[in-house]
């Protein structure tokens, strides 16, 4: 089997915040990277989340990289003020974004048919940050596949670190396949160091995606690392972690975040529970259908820990 290729924690809403980053990189870790939901400009301003979101007090022990999403020049350096102030020497620009009230206003992948935008947006990056190194997160196009081709010329001249590929139309928004035919057109004639996104779940899809495009720098995982923590890990020691390990360390990783969430948010039991349970959207899918559902159907703290901890019990 080839080396393990470096892997990096794709950015979710919602999810991938700096309390479950720094819980995930100690207690399961096996990650090169993880990357912050996108920061953008909203009524003119940064949100104070964001903002708290970078501070490296809340990101100890994590090699983070903060990902933007602008649609013009101007919100761009707006955002770049704040990560050169946080002394971050890497950025990634997010060209991938699916969710219609963005890309609307030619946001993330809603920028993608708009090459003349792209091109005046990464350039006027690459020249005025000349002490970051830039990336570029990135789906097929909006609505055809072309358009990433047609990108690549622009791309391959830039010094950019490197691409991350999700190999999917923004307008599929997370529906539907990845098109791997497409994938490998862009792979074939992408001169930069190429990152691979998108529905890999298990350690045999990323080795049969690796062995399909051999080329590749790197793997990027988020929905499949948030379904089993361990999977970055399990990948790069070649073999899965014993049940009772990986239990103990889902209840370490469990306890850390409910101790974490209930210390920072303010809304009471409710609240608390309304994030708890959300973990549960992705954790686990193949877990025992019944305790699952006691997770999801529990209206209280006592009676959402005690089924928590039914669940992994049967885990052992």
């Amino acid at each position: 089997m080839q080396n393990p290729l470096p892997i990096h924690f794709a950015p979710l809403q919602g999810y991938t915040d700096a309390i479950y980053r720094q819980a995930h990189a100690r207690i399961f870790g096996g990650v090169e990277s993880y990357y912050t939901p996108f920061v953008r400009v909203e009524h003119g301003e940064i949100r104070r989340k964001d903002a708290r979101e970078l501070k490296p007090e809340n990101n100890r022990g994590v090699h983070l990289i903060p990902q933007l999403i602008a649609p013009d020049v101007e919100k761009l350096e707006q955002i770049m003020t704040l990560f050169v102030q946080k002394g971050f020497k890497s950025v990634d620009i997010n060209l991938g974004c699916p969710f219609p009230m963005l890309t609307k206003r030619h946001n993330g992948s809603g920028m993608l048919p708009y090459p003349d935008k792209v091109e005046r947006l990464l350039t006027t990056a690459i020249s005025r940050y000349p002490e970051v190194r830039f990336s570029v997160k990135m789906r097929l196009g909006w609505d055809d596949a072309e358009e990433a081709l047609r990108l690549l010329p622009l791309l391959n001249g830039l010094p950019l670190s490197h691409v991350i590929m999700h190999p999917r139309l923004g307008k599929q928004q997370y529906k539907g396949n990845v098109n791997l035919q497409a994938f490998e057109a862009f792979y074939n004639e992408c001169r930069l160091p190429l990152f691979y996104n998108g529905d890999l779940l298990t350690t045999d899809d990323i080795r049969s995606l690796t062995d399909r495009f051999p080329r590749l720098a790197g793997i990027m995982l988020g929905r499949g690392l948030l379904a089993n923590p361990a999977l970055a890990l399990e990948y790069r020691q070649g073999q899965p972690l014993a049940p009772a390990d990986k239990a103990e360390r889902l209840s370490r990783l469990h306890a850390e975040l409910f101790s974490q969430y209930a210390a920072l948010l303010q809304g009471g039991d409710l609240q608390l529970l309304t994030k708890m349970k959300s973990l549960w959207e992705y954790l686990l899918p193949d877990a025992d259908r019944k305790a699952r559902k006691a997770i999801h159907k529990a209206n209280r703290l006592d009676t959402y820990q005690l089924a928590v901890n039914g669940l992994l019990g049967t885990l052992r």
